[in-house]
């Protein structure tokens, strides 16, 4: 189904992409779709899926997405980026691709901290939540991509579920699968676990993917 992965032990990513490869699988659609990475720790999939997959420039994932799905409107156009990518350096071509209705599904991992990299605040850092670079806790809020996204497109299928979710999860991926037929704008955020900068493991981890939603409610949006 897939190769060794390249991710940490424990981390949710090879989750959401396994099970995205088996929703493909199930709609015989594998030589349909290709997947696009961009820089971070998404970038660690380049080989890990048997489906057509290439790596782009840092922020650069949706607007690539965008051009290979007006280049081939045949195929299934995937952007897969973690939360930096989406909301900080990726913002703008994120929000323009939607705000256009651009039939993309755009695949969000969110784990509250720029990961690759060793842990610092990013976009989507929780208020209160200790990082490399907010060690007494961060004091401002996370950016709310769902409501970011629908302030600018009314068509366009939003969700946001969780790793631990997993019947939720394929079934919000299998909907913005649909909606990327039907010619509309797709964005699935993915709460998953990242041990490794959150520091912890085990129970643990799903302690911590389940107090993000209190941050981050899952459901359609």
């Amino acid at each position: 189904m897939s190769k060794d992965s390249k991710f940490c032990p424990g981390c949710g990513q090879t989750m959401i992409l396994q099970t995205l490869y088996r929703i493909l699988q199930e709609q015989k659609s594998e030589e349909k779709a290709v997947l696009g990475l961009d820089i971070g720790c998404s970038l660690l999939a380049w080989d890990f899926l048997p489906i057509n997959t290439f790596q782009t420039h840092h922020g650069r994932v949706t607007s690539t997405m965008v051009g290979f799905n007006r280049a081939r409107p045949d195929l299934l156009s995937f952007a897969y980026t973690g939360d930096g990518g989406a909301y900080a350096i990726g913002l703008q071509s994120l929000l323009w691709a939607a705000k256009r209705n651009d039939p993309i599904t755009v695949i969000v991992a969110n784990n509250a901290v720029y990961a690759m990299t060793g842990g610092q605040t990013a976009p989507t850092t929780m208020h209160g939540q200790k990082t490399d670079t907010s060690p007494a806790g961060y004091d401002a809020e996370p950016v709310d991509g769902m409501k970011l996204i629908r302030s600018v497109n009314e068509k366009a299928y939003l969700a946001r579920t969780a790793v631990n979710e997993m019947k939720d999860m394929k079934q919000h991926l299998e909907k913005a699968i649909q909606s990327q037929r039907d010619g509309n704008f797709s964005m699935i955020e993915i709460l998953s676990f990242c041990p490794t900068n959150w520091r912890v493991k085990g129970p643990a981890m799903i302690e911590y993917v389940n107090n993000m939603k209190e941050s981050f409610p899952v459901g359609e949006f």
